[in-house]
C-alpha cells in the first residue's frame, strides 16, 4: 500500500496527501484479497498493485480535483500528437506539436507540467480493460486457469499485448527510455533526471509526453 501511495504521490499536487491515497487505495487491497487465486501461480504483490492503483485513481477521480481545462489539454495534445504522427510518420517535435495546437513551444512544456503535475494517467491505465460487466479489470485478469483455457481470452490479451509494444517501439529513443528507466526499473523521476544528466522537470516532462502520445496512438488504432 506505502509503495503504491508514494509512487502516485510523486506525482501529484502538495496538497494530495498520501494517508488519504493509502485509505483509498484500502477498497482495492481487499478486493485483490478476495480475488486472489493461487493457481495462477502469480506473486499476490503482481496481483494486487493494480487493483490498489485503480481504487486510488477512482477515489481521485471522484473528487473531480483536476481542472477541466487541464483535462481538455491533455486530450487535445493525445489527437495532435495522433494525427501529426500518421501524417509525419515519426514521433512529432516540441516545435510541431506547438505549431499544431497554435501555442508557443513554451506554453506547450508549461501544459506538459501543468498535465504532469494535475494527472493520475499512468502507463498502467493502459494495460486496463473493461469486462463484460463494465468493471475494470487488469490485464492480469486476463490469465485464466491452466484448468480452463479461454483461446478467445488469450487472442485478446496477445492483441493489447501486441498494440502496448507496437507503441512503445515508435516513441522517441528519449521518451523510451524514460518509460523504460520509470516502469521497469521502478527509478524515480528524479533518479532518472540525474542518469540522462536534465532535471526532473524535464524528465517529468517527457514522461507525460510519452503517455500521451501512447494514449493517442492507441485510441486512434480503436477508431481505425
Amino acid at each position: 500500500m506505502k509503495y503504491v501511495a508514494g509512487r502516485m504521490a510523486s506525482g501529484l499536487p502538495a496538497h494530495v496527501e498520501e494517508g488519504d491515497l493509502i485509505s483509498y487505495g484500502l477498497l482495492g487491497l481487499i478486493s485483490a484479497i478476495g480475488r486472489f487465486d493461487l493457481a495462477r501461480e502469480i506473486k499476490f504483490e503482481t496481483y494486487a498493485i493494480p487493483r490498489i492503483r485503480g481504487a486510488i485513481i477512482d477515489e481521485l477521480r471522484s473528487l473531480d480535483w483536476v481542472p477541466r481545462s487541464v483535462r481538455a489539454r491533455a486530450r487535445e495534445i493525445e489527437r495532435a500528437s495522433a494525427k501529426l504522427e500518421h501524417r509525419l510518420q515519426r514521433a512529432p517535435t516540441d516545435e510541431e506539436m506547438s505549431a499544431e495546437l497554435e501555442i508557443s513551444v513554451d506554453d506547450f512544456q508549461e501544459s506538459l507540467m501543468q498535465i504532469s503535475n494535475s494527472t493520475i494517467a499512468a502507463l498502467d491505465e493502459l494495460w486496463s480493460v473493461s469486462d463484460a460487466s463494465g468493471d475494470q479489470v487488469s490485464l492480469l485478469d486476463t490469465l485464466h486457469d491452466p484448468d480452463a483455457p479461454d483461446p478467445e481470452r488469450i487472442v485478446d490479451a496477445t492483441e493489447l499485448k501486441d498494440r502496448v509494444a507496437d507503441a512503445i517501439a515508435r516513441l522517441p529513443e528519449r521518451e523510451k527510455l524514460v518509460i523504460a528507466l520509470y516502469y521497469y526499473e521502478n527509478l524515480t523521476l528524479r533518479e532518472i533526471g540525474e542518469v540522462l544528466g536534465v532535471t526532473e522537470s524535464r524528465i517529468s516532462q517527457l514522461h507525460t509526453k510519452a503517455v500521451l502520445r501512447l494514449r493517442g496512438h492507441l485510441g486512434s488504432d480503436g477508431e481505425r
